[in-house]
């Protein structure tokens, strides 16, 4: 697979809520950077960390609205949606990842923390 197709399979298994299908995409020294809420390496922290966004029996939508890649970075737009501490979230992130030997090795994430906490808030 090309670096698009990579990210857009590790999207997709988000959206099938299978971490163990979208880690199984991702190096075991990923760098993942959700800014505003910080970084970590490694698959075994991004489980930790993401775990909560498929646990539950809500869907997961990442419903990429534009998408640029080259050979190795692919970047894209678009609107996470999930269910979290019962609350939805429909947040629009700006992503930018990195693939070599048909991994993702670095993924980093922008997005408006103030929205974000609103949504947990129910605002």
């Amino acid at each position: 697979m090309n670096a698009e197709q990579v990210v857009n399979a590790f999207m997709a298994a988000f959206d099938r809520k299978d971490l163990d299908g979208a880690l199984a995409l991702v190096t075991d020294d990923c760098y993942y950077d959700n800014v505003p809420l910080g970084d970590m390496r490694g698959r075994e922290k991004m489980r930790e960390f993401l775990a909560p966004i498929v646990a539950g029996n809500e869907p997961v939508k990442f419903e990429v609205l534009r998408q640029a890649a080259g050979d190795k970075v692919v970047m894209n737009e678009r609107i996470d949606r999930f269910v979290m501490n019962g609350k939805p979230v429909a947040l629009p992130v700006s992503g930018v990842f990195e693939v070599v030997d048909g991994k993702i090795s670095f993924w980093r994430d922008y997005f408006d923390k103030g929205m974000f906490m609103k949504a947990l808030k129910g605002e």
